[in-house]
């Protein structure tokens, strides 16, 4: 049972400011060795209530593709974005995080008037919005944010296992495990994987 559910006082105080259509946006993959770094951006129905919204950290993998669904079918907007594992090479992890964020949300149609980010601000979002510390445990639109990008994330990394299954994507989803160090000494890096993090760069050559 999580205990840490996510409310929506938030968006109600800013549809008392004047606000409709507020999305939440989050990432995940930051801390990966491979893959992309992967945004959802979402916009509730305040009319279509979704019970057991939570930071997606907290959840069950049945939890959360039940909520998935249920986000799916009664949120009123919802967009991804990412960033390549070369673009996360060019930019940088944060720098790169902030673009797939910027990306989900411009893809939101109708777009917001409002958008809630998970601690940060996005640069060159055209945009009123506004960073909220800790948003994917207080805030229901951020956490429903970090439902559909752990989902979405977690299924890409399945289908980069079926193509390639040395590495073992199916379990870690690229996280630096044991498991997944060991299979980058032993094969050496793969075009998935991101070439400016330590672990990779140690792996020394790349396919063998």
């Amino acid at each position: 049972m999580v205990r840490h559910r996510a409310h929506r006082t938030l968006e109600n105080a800013c549809r008392r400011e004047g606000f409709r259509r507020i999305a939440g946006t989050d990432e995940v993959g930051r801390g990966c060795l491979a893959g992309p770094v992967l945004a959802a951006a979402v916009v509730l129905d305040p009319a279509r209530h979704i019970p057991g919204l939570a930071d997606s950290k907290l959840l069950t993998d049945r939890a959360r593709e039940r909520l998935y669904d249920s986000i799916a079918e009664r949120a009123v907007s919802w967009a991804v974005g990412s960033a390549s594992p070369d673009e996360i090479d060019r930019l940088n992890i944060h720098r790169a995080s902030l673009e797939a964020m910027r990306r989900a949300v411009v893809a939101l149609a109708p777009p917001p008037d409002l958008v809630l980010v998970d601690a940060f601000t996005i640069p060159e979002l055209p945009v009123d919005q506004r960073a909220v510390p800790h948003g994917d445990l207080r805030c229901a639109a951020i956490a429903a944010a970090s439902i559909m990008a752990k989902v979405t994330r977690d299924r890409l990394m399945r289908l980069h296992h079926e193509t390639d299954p040395r590495y073992g994507y199916d379990r870690h989803k690229g996280y630096g495990t044991a498991a997944h160090l060991q299979a980058l000494r032993q094969y050496g890096w793969s075009p998935l994987h991101r070439r400016s993090f330590a672990p990779v760069a140690l792996a020394g050559a790349g396919p063998r």
